[in-house]
């Protein structure tokens, strides 16, 4: 007999689904403004793992590797746990970077995310229903092996609607649904060594990762004579790409796997997405100097590898032999990297918001901030 007073379970793909599943195998964080909700897991490096607009029977935005997280189990490589927005740093590749061990090949074989963030918890300093306060001591080697020993502090805080439209200068439509939060990340040099360009410096990266569709866009703004840089694994598949004067393009359909970057000339405040299904626009913005040092994470031995990006995004799709990580989509920022003496720190700020509602509105916000008309994608 079925027992008619208990609740249905929540759907799939809907904010209340991922929490009470990541109840299951994590301690949760949750954070609230209204409707507005993240879930933020201190075990996975204070990552937000997802967030909605409209509570819990809202849409969840975060992609989250469901059978991974259930597993409890670490991956050799690189644990792809999933997450709207989590901290990593760089470089991943060249030769100062922290994901290869001197003299070793630029392969996957060879490659391996430092466990301190991918693997290991962040004690949690500070924590209110708006935001949690991260910090966690690290040592590793780079590819010179040379030792860095910092200092990580990572708060979240999510956004009331007078903080998002002062941020954005937005007037809120009325039939619009939104969430937005920041994470404000320092690494701080706790060592007794001073960072120099000569033995590799660090850089703060902020990875999002999200629900793949056929009627995904991601849009990348740009200025200028466009310097894209498409090598990071292989040659982007003609016709993945669609590239204007004003902006990059592509489908985050998760079916091929290429990524591409935006140097510091180039970038705009603003990079973003719209999911035409569920009517979504996902907005990004943060921190950048064009005049200022980047990181170049590419997996080779580099001429200029302090000629980096500061916006990143990534396609995913098959490997060689067929498997896959998602399917998912990324859009990155990263922070400058600087020479520090001990005590000294970088900063970066990374912003999310997610835009639910009537396509007019959300093409309004678009306009406004990527400078680009829904109607023209493809």
């Amino acid at each position: 007999m079925t027992n008619c007073s208990s609740k249905p379970e929540a759907p799939k793909g809907s904010f209340a689904y991922d929490l009470n599943f990541l109840k299951e195998y994590q301690k949760v964080i949750t954070l609230e403004e209204g409707k507005s909700q993240l879930i933020v897991l201190p075990e996975l490096q204070g990552r937000v793992m997802t967030s909605t607009a409209k509570g819990l029977e809202g849409n969840s935005y975060g992609w989250l590797n469901y059978d991974l997280i259930a597993s409890g189990k670490f991956e050799e490589h690189f644990s792809p746990f999933g997450g709207e927005e989590r901290f990593w740093m760089g470089p991943e590749g060249g030769q100062y970077s922290i994901f290869f061990k001197k003299g070793s090949e630029f392969t996957f074989d060879n490659w391996y995310t430092p466990k301190e963030i991918d693997k290991e918890t962040y004690e949690i300093i500070n924590q209110s229903s708006k935001e949690v306060l991260f910090q966690k001591k690290m040592s590793f080697l780079n590819y010179q092996d040379f030792k860095f020993d910092i200092e990580v502090n990572r708060k979240i805080s999510i956004f009331n609607e007078k903080q998002i439209q002062e941020d954005l200068g937005l007037e809120m439509p009325a039939n619009i649904h939104f969430v937005g939060y920041q994470s404000n990340n320092e690494i701080v040099n706790v060592g007794e060594q001073a960072w120099s360009k000569d033995t590799g410096l660090l850089s703060i990266w902020i990875l999002g990762m999200y629900m793949p569709t056929k009627n995904t866009t991601v849009i990348l703004p740009y200025k200028d004579s466009l310097a894209l840089n498409t090598s990071y694994f292989g040659t982007i598949p003609p016709g993945k790409l669609d590239i204007t004067d004003k902006h990059v393009m592509f489908k985050g359909d998760g079916k091929a796997r290429f990524k591409l970057g935006i140097p510091p000339q180039n970038v705009l405040p603003y990079v973003g997405s719209y999911d035409a299904d569920k009517q979504t626009l996902t907005i990004i913005n943060y921190t950048f100097n064009t005049e200022a040092t980047y990181v170049s994470s590419e997996w080779r031995i580099q001429e200029n590898p302090y000629s980096g990006d500061v916006v990143n995004s990534y396609n995913d799709g098959p490997l060689e032999n067929g498997d896959q990580l998602g399917p998912f989509y990324e859009l990155e920022s990263s922070s400058n990297a600087e020479a520090l003496k001990p005590g000294e720190s970088i900063k970066h700020t990374h912003k999310t918001y997610h835009f639910e509602g009537s396509f007019e509105s959300l093409n309004e916000i678009s306009k406004q901030l990527l400078n680009k008309d829904l109607n023209d994608l493809k």
